[in-house]
C-alpha cells in the first residue's frame, strides 16, 4: 500500500543507528514489526491537533467499537486517558464469576497509570525512550492500525467466517513483545476490525500523532455563563442545613450517572454529579464507592459538578437539564414545605439500599413528583449508563411494550406516607446483600417480603370504591404539575440485551404494558441503577434478575387492575407464558384480586385495546402521541393526508408480522435518498418470546409468530444492527421485496441490492452519514453509536 524504499534523513538515519543499539541494520519489509518510517517524514516537527485532526477520527473509525464496558479488552478510546490506560483481558461482563470484579471505571477507580498496571491494564503505547520511531515500534495501538493496512479486508460479500464476530467471542489482548505471533496467527484482525481500512488521510493522521506521544491540545474552559451556574449548583447542593443535606443526597443517588447539561449552553458540554474530598472552588477529588449509597468513609465530602472529558457515546449518554427552571421546582418541593429532618440517615448497607426507610423524612408525594418529573430519565438510566449489556434487566420485559404512571394525587402508596413507612421493610432489594453465593435469596427472603407487599396492596385495591372507566382514567397520570408533561407516556424498544426509551405511545397497540406508581419506580432505581454492580458476582446478578422480575409482574398487575375480571386471567396466561409458568413453581402468587371488580364500562369485546384507546385520548390532552405510521386503523385513521409518501411505504412495512421477520436484525437505520434531501428511518424487530427469562428456563424462548415491526421516524438505539440505502424512486419496488422475504436466501439477496455490508466501499461513508442526521435530530442527545453488533449479512 505504501512505498517502504525511502529516502531517510542524516538526523533520522542517527535516530534509527541510536534506537537500533549501534550498528543494528533496520529490516524496511511489510513484516508485523516494521514501522512507516515515510509518515514519519510528512509534515515536519507540526504537531496533529488532537481536538481537531486526531479525536475526529477516532470517534468515527475507533470509539464506535471501543466506547463502553465491553469494549474490546476493556481498551477505552474515548480519552487520551482511556488510551494511556490500556488494555485489560478481564472482561467486565461475566454472569458466571463466584467473587466480584475489582471496578475499572475510567476517571474514578485509579488515577494515574501506574495504579491501572496495578489493576490488570497493560500499555499499548511505547514505555521505552520517547521518540517517534520507538513510539510506533512499541506501540500495539499503532501495530494493530497497521496490520489492518497490510492485510485490508475484502470488499465484497461477507467477513469470513473465520472471523469471529460473536457479542461473547474470544478475546486475544495481545502485549507488545506478543504482537508478532498475534500477526501471524490473525492478520485479517486489525483494526477497525471487520470493517473497511481506513482511508490513506485517517491512517496518516493517527500514526504521526501516536509518532509524537500522542500530544493533547484539549483546554478545559467554561463560559461566563457555564462558570456561574457551577458555582450557584454546587453552592445549593452544598448548602449545611440538614433538610438541604438530605435532598443533596436524594438527589446524588438518582442522578450519579447521568449526563448534565445546563440549558441553553454547549449542546457538547457535560457534567458528573460527584462526591468530593474537596471543596467548590478547588480540583475535584472524587471519592470512589461501587454504589453511591456506598459510604464515603470520610467526615466531610462535598457535591461537585465534574466535567465529562470523554467523547460522548449514545449508549452511556443520558441527560439530566439543569437550569434556573430546575432550581425553583428543587425549592417548591423540597426546600419550601414544611416536614423536619432531625438527623442524617446512616450509610450502613442495611439501611442505605433501603431508600423508604433512608429518605422517610421526605414527603413520599415530593418524591414521586421529582421522579415523574423527568421518568424518561429514570426509566432509562436502567437502559443507559455504563451497562453496555443489560441482560440482567431486560430479559424479563418484552421487546415492545407502553409504560404508564399513576396519578401523584392518587392512590395511597403514592401519598400515604404512613403506608410507605409501615411497608418500608418489605420494599427490601437483594442489592443490600451486595454480592452474596446464596443464590436462593430472592427466592426465600425477598420473595416472603415480595408476598407481604401484595398480600397488602390487593387488601388496598380491595377496598378502593367501583368506578366506571371514565373515571377510573383519572387514576392514570397525565402529565400536569410536572417539568415534562411528555413523560406521561413512554414507549420501551428492547433490542436483544439493549434497549430504547422514547416518550408518547409509539409503534402498534403492545401485548403488554406497565403501570407504574411510586414504589415500583424507586424499587427499579435501587434496583437496577443504584444498587446494581456491574463487576457484581453470579449471586447479586441472579438475584437482581429474578427481584426485577417481581417488579414487572407488580407493574403489569396493576395495568390488569384497569380491566374485567372475565380478561384478566386470559391475558396472564397469553402473557410471558414460559416465564410465568416457571415462576408458578416457584412463587404462589396471591390471586384474590384477579376476581374482584372496580372498573366497569367497557363497551367492546376487546377490553385491553378499549383501554389503551381511553389513555391514548386522555394523555391526547397533554401532548400529541399519535403514531400514524403504525397505528393507523380504519376506524381512527380515515385519511393519510398528513402523511408524505414515503410516510405511507412505511405503514406497509409496519405492517409484516410473524414467521417473516425471523431473519431480520434487532435493528436497522433505513436511508430513503431525495433530490432535496435524504430521509432517515429506524426498522425495529420486535421479537415475540414465550419466555425471556432464560436463568429459569433452557427451553427455546422464542415464539416467531409473534414477531411484529415497528418504524420509527428518525433515529433509535444505540446498537445499529445493519444499514439500508434506498433511492426515493425505488422505495415502492423496496418495500415490495422486503414484504415478500420468506427466508434467509430472499433476505441475503435483499441484502445484495439495498444492504451496505460490513465489506461495503461506502460503509464508513454511510455510517458517517447516519451518524451526521442524530447529531441534527438532537443536539443535546446525541451520542457516538456503537457498531459493536453490526450485522455479518
Amino acid at each position: 500500500m505504501f512505498n517502504y524504499t525511502i529516502k531517510i534523513s542524516c538526523a533520522l538515519l542517527i535516530s534509527i543507528f541510536l534506537v537500533s543499539c549501534a550498528g543494528e541494520k533496520e529490516n524496511i519489509t511489510q513484516g508485523p514489526t516494521n514501522i512507516d518510517y515515510d509518515i514519519l517524514l510528512r509534515g515536519g516537527d507540526k504537531n496533529i491537533s488532537y481536538i481537531n485532526e486526531a479525536r475526529p477520527v477516532l470517534e468515527k473509525r475507533c470509539i464506535v467499537c471501543h466506547g463502553c464496558y465491553d469494549a474490546p479488552c476493556q481498551l477505552k478510546l474515548t480519552s487520551i486517558e482511556g488510551i494511556r490506560r490500556g488494555a485489560n483481558p478481564k472482561k467486565v461482563y461475566d454472569a458466571e464469576r463466584i467473587l466480584s470484579s475489582q471496578p475499572t471505571r475510567l476517571y474514578i477507580d485509579a488515577k494515574t497509570e501506574e495504579e491501572w498496571r496495578k489493576k490488570g491494564f497493560h500499555s499499548v503505547l511505547n514505555e521505552q525512550e520517547d521518540n517517534a520511531i520507538n513510539n510506533l515500534r512499541h506501540s500495539v495501538l499503532y501495530k494493530m492500525l497497521r496490520l489492518k493496512q497490510l492485510n485490508p479486508q475484502p470488499r465484497v460479500g461477507m467477513i469470513n467466517d473465520n472471523i469471529d464476530l460473536g457479542l461473547d467471542r474470544k478475546q486475544t489482548c495481545p502485549v507488545n513483545d506478543q504482537f508478532d505471533d498475534y500477526a501471524e496467527d490473525f492478520p485479517a484482525q486489525g483494526m477497525p476490525f471487520a470493517t473497511p481500512n481506513l482511508t490513506d488521510d485517517e491512517y496518516h493522521t493517527l500514526v504521526k500523532w501516536i509518532s509524537q506521544g500522542m500530544p493533547d491540545d484539549s483546554q478545559l474552559t467554561f463560559s461566563t455563563a457555564t462558570k456561574k451556574q457551577l458555582i450557584k449548583w454546587e453552592a445549593f447542593l452544598n448548602e449545611p442545613d440538614l433538610k438541604h443535606q438530605l435532598f443533596s443526597r436524594y438527589f446524588y443517588e438518582h442522578i450519579f450517572l447521568g449526563h448534565l447539561h445546563f440549558k441553553g449552553e454547549d449542546t457538547r458540554q457535560f457534567f458528573r454529579l460527584v462526591r468530593s474530598l474537596t471543596p467548590p472552588g478547588k480540583a475535584i477529588s472524587e471519592i470512589a464507592t461501587v454504589r453511591p449509597y456506598s459510604d464515603p468513609k470520610v467526615a466531610k465530602f462535598y457535591y461537585r459538578l465534574r466535567y465529562v472529558k470523554s467523547s460522548i457515546v449514545d449508549k452511556t449518554h443520558n441527560v439530566y437539564e439543569l437550569s434556573d427552571r430546575r432550581m425553583a421546582r428543587f425549592h417548591e418541593l423540597f426546600i419550601k414545605p414544611e416536614y423536619k429532618v432531625d438527623k442524617l440517615p446512616s450509610y450502613d448497607p442495611s439501611q442505605a439500599a433501603n431508600p423508604f426507610i433512608t429518605f422517610a423524612d421526605i414527603p413520599v408525594t415530593l418524591r414521586y413528583r421529582f421522579l415523574l418529573d423527568d421518568a424518561k430519565f429514570f426509566i432509562e438510566s436502567f437502559i443507559k449508563g455504563p451497562v453496555c449489556r443489560g441482560q440482567v434487566a431486560l430479559n424479563v420485559i418484552e421487546d415492545n411494550f407502553w409504560v404508564f404512571f399513576s396519578d401523584p394525587d392518587k392512590l395511597m402508596v403514592n401519598i400515604d406516607d404512613n403506608y410507605i413507612n409501615t411497608m418500608a421493610d418489605n420494599f427490601r432489594l437483594p442489592t443490600e446483600n451486595e454480592n452474596t453465593l446464596n443464590l436462593l435469596s430472592a427466592w426465600t427472603t425477598y420473595w416472603d417480603l415480595q408476598l407481604k407487599n401484595i398480600q397488602a396492596r390487593q387488601q388496598v385495591y380491595a377496598n378502593m370504591p367501583k368506578m366506571d372507566i371514565e373515571d377510573a382514567l383519572s387514576i392514570i397520570w397525565d402529565g400536569r404539575n410536572s417539568m415534562d408533561k411528555n413523560n406521561s407516556a413512554l414507549t420501551i424498544f428492547r433490542h436483544f440485551d439493549s434497549a430504547s426509551v422514547k416518550q408518547g405511545m409509539l409503534g402498534d397497540y403492545p401485548e403488554s404494558a406497565w403501570v407504574l406508581d411510586y414504589p415500583i419506580l424507586e424499587r427499579i432505581h435501587y434496583l437496577l441503577v443504584a444498587g446494581y454492580d456491574v463487576y457484581g458476582n453470579v449471586g447479586h446478578q441472579f438475584n437482581t434478575r429474578i427481584y426485577m422480575d417481581f417488579l414487572r409482574m407488580e407493574a403489569e398487575n396493576t395495568f390488569l387492575a384497569f380491566l374485567p375480571v372475565d380478561v384478566r386471567k386470559k391475558l396472564l396466561q397469553t402473557w410471558y407464558k414460559g416465564i410465568r409458568e416457571g415462576l408458578f413453581q416457584y412463587f404462589k402468587v396471591p390471586d384474590d384480586w384477579l376476581k374482584v371488580e372496580v372498573v366497569s364500562g367497557y363497551k367492546t369485546d376487546d377490553p385491553q385495546r378499549e383501554l389503551y384507546k381511553k389513555i391514548e385520548q386522555r394523555l391526547k390532552k397533554s401532548t400529541d402521541i399519535t403514531d400514524f405510521i403504525n397505528r393507523c386503523y380504519a376506524d381512527e385513521c380515515a385519511s393519510t393526508q398528513n402523511l408524505s409518501e414515503i410516510d405511507i411505504q412505511m405503514q406497509r412495512i409496519a405492517r409484516i408480522k410473524g414467521d417473516n421477520l425471523i431473519v431480520f436484525p434487532d435493528i436497522a437505520f433505513l436511508k430513503v435518498t431525495a433530490k432535496k434531501h435524504s430521509h432517515v428511518y429506524t426498522l425495529i424487530n420486535n421479537k415475540g418470546y414465550k419466555n425471556i427469562s432464560s436463568l429459569l428456563s433452557d427451553t427455546d424462548n422464542r415464539e416467531m409468530g409473534s414477531d411484529t415491526m415497528t418504524v420509527y421516524k428518525g433515529m433509535l438505539g444505540a446498537y445499529p444492527n445493519f444499514f439500508f440505502v434506498v433511492d426515493e424512486q425505488q422505495l415502492v419496488a423496496f418495500v415490495d421485496k422486503i414484504i415478500s422475504i420468506k427466508n434467509r436466501e430472499d433476505y441475503e439477496r435483499f441484502v445484495g441490492v439495498y444492504g451496505v455490508r460490513r465489506t461495503a466501499s461506502n460503509f464508513w461513508k454511510q455510517a458517517d452519514w447516519f451518524d451526521e442526521q442524530y447529531a441534527k435530530q438532537d443536539p443535546v442527545a446525541y451520542g457516538i453509536f456503537d457498531l459493536y453488533r453490526y450485522n455479518n449479512r
